[in-house]
């Protein structure tokens, strides 16, 4: 699993935004669509045909692939190699809006 942090690509003065986030995926390569995940939603383990990107627009996600755990927030990416094995969690009391990235 592959991250990207928002403040990596990004001036610290830019906020996360929703439009920015989609036209760097679609750059990429990829289909986007929005998705709204409320507090305790979880996703037991599960694989796409796909590659996949999931995007944080706000809230707080837990990822978890090989092995490894990482805590996306405002403006972070996690890229899942297609037939990965991973998981989702929301944390915290807030919902997670995400940007579910598909590879054309």
């Amino acid at each position: 699993m592959d991250v990207s942090r928002w403040s990596d690509r990004h001036d610290e003065d830019e906020s996360p935004d929703a439009e920015t986030l989609r036209a760097e995926l679609e750059a990429k390569g990829y289909m986007v669509s929005r998705h709204v995940y409320r507090p305790g939603t979880y996703f037991d383990e599960h694989t796409h045909r796909r590659d996949k990107i999931d995007a944080v627009v706000s809230g707080r996600f837990r990822m978890t692939a090989g092995g490894e755990e990482v805590v996306l927030e405002p403006g972070d990416w996690a890229s899942i190699p297609a037939g990965t094995t991973h998981t989702a969690r929301v944390l915290g009391d807030e919902e997670v809006v995400s940007l579910d990235a598909t590879r054309t």
